[in-house]
């Protein structure tokens, strides 16, 4: 499947039975805040638009492990992921893997 919505990277895959698509968001503003309230609009909006065109499809943020302990660990981040507004995935830039899974 090939979807553009603008996201930075926007891929989709599957596991098994499951489907999946992920944006990868890089957090390169001198403000992670900033940079939260831009992935968060992309993700509502992305995630809208999966669930009308491509509704087998779930949405994951992926970012860097480092971004998930300095941004996804504080109240906002935290409170995004405990109140269901985003998956997120975290993964190792340097060994090209998922850390965390977060539903």
């Amino acid at each position: 499947m090939f979807v553009d919505l603008g996201a930075e990277r926007l891929l989709a895959a599957e596991r098994g039975t499951e489907k999946i698509a992920v944006e990868v968001k890089s957090f390169t503003r001198p403000s992670d805040m900033k940079d939260l309230e831009e992935a968060v609009g992309q993700f509502v909006l992305y995630a809208r638009l999966l669930k009308r065109y491509y509704p087998e499809h779930k949405l994951y943020l992926a970012v860097t492990e480092r971004i998930r302990q300095t941004v996804f660990e504080e109240e906002a981040g935290q409170t995004l992921i405990e109140d269901g507004i985003i998956c997120l995935v975290s993964f190792n830039p340097t060994e090209e893997v998922i850390v965390k899974r977060i539903q």
